[in-house]
């Protein structure tokens, strides 16, 4: 039983001084805390891949709201002191690393966003390439990624062609760029 609880403290720290490196690279001010705008980057580089919206809900729920204590001391018509707590929240678009590492720990214990297994996604760039030719066309591509389901910003889709698409042939060979984005599960 100790042997057990021990390893299970050892994997936890193991975890912790992951998320504290990844956390490290992006707190360029050195005082643990980071731009909230870089916290799905951070997610991603420790291989979680939660999508837009639930990156979002981690953000909005668990990280982006910091608590402050204000103290009011006032003297009472009995000449007692009164002291009351108010807590007021502060929304500054920074993400300390004391609300980072517990939310992290707990995705990362639970093993949540993991990637979408390699077959899975081969399976959903099959069914856009309805003449089974091994390759999307950009429009066709661009079409599907921004107007269906989730669909993608500007932005997302340059990044994505930047990294999918043949350059000397101007096509998207799905088979090449779904083994260059996954990830092998080292757990």
């Amino acid at each position: 039983m100790a042997e057990d609880k021990e390893s299970a403290e050892a994997i936890v720290s193991e975890v912790h001084k992951k998320i504290r490196a990844a956390f490290d690279v992006f707190d360029h001010e050195f005082n643990k805390t980071v731009d909230v705008r870089e916290i799905g980057t951070i997610i991603r580089s420790l291989g979680c891949f939660p999508n837009e919206g639930e990156l979002h809900d981690v953000i909005a729920e668990r990280l982006t709201v910091n608590r402050a204590y204000v103290h009011e001391h006032r003297e009472d018509n009995n000449g007692t002191y009164l002291t009351k707590q108010i807590e007021e929240e502060e929304p500054t678009g920074y993400i300390r690393f004391e609300k980072f590492l517990p939310t992290m720990t707990k995705v990362l214990m639970e093993r949540k966003f993991r990637p979408i297994p390699e077959d899975l996604m081969l399976q959903a760039f099959e069914v856009l390439d309805k003449q089974k030719k091994g390759h999307l066309e950009l429009e066709e591509l661009t079409k599907y990624m921004t107007q269906e389901g989730e669909p993608f910003t500007q932005e997302e889709m340059e990044e994505m062609l930047s990294a999918a698409m043949d350059p000397d042939k101007n096509l998207i060979f799905y088979k090449d760029f779904v083994s260059m984005m996954t990830v092998d599960d080292p757990r």
